[in-house]
């Protein structure tokens, strides 16, 4: 499964998610690139996108949408926040379809 994490998400997590193909927004020179049109370049090479923008539903039309979304929330974006999302994440990416929407966390 190819997994990408957006640029606000500790590279560090990178390596937790290792039996899938994951690079992260920036290693792929998104970096600031919004979100349409970051789903949009996402959408084609990528089955999972993986962010903490929680508005992403509410700011962009899912409808249709090609590549499964995990969102992550909690008070930061620190690595040891969010690490014990890991489990949900995994079973998540177990699940993942197109146009499928996940949400972990606070």
């Amino acid at each position: 499964m190819k997994i990408i994490l957006d640029e606000c998400l500790p590279v560090r997590l990178v390596r937790d998610l290792q039996d899938h193909a994951v690079t992260t927004v920036p290693r792929q020179g998104w970096a600031g690139v919004t979100n349409g049109a970051l789903l949009k370049r996402v959408e084609p090479e990528f089955d999972v996108f993986i962010t903490m923008d929680s508005n992403i539903v509410h700011q962009q039309n899912l409808t249709g949408l090609d590549v499964c979304l995990i969102i992550l929330h909690g008070p930061n974006s620190r690595y040891e926040t969010l690490q014990p999302l890991l489990p949900q994440i995994r079973e998540s990416l177990l699940q993942a379809k197109p146009g499928s929407v996940f949400h972990f966390g606070d």
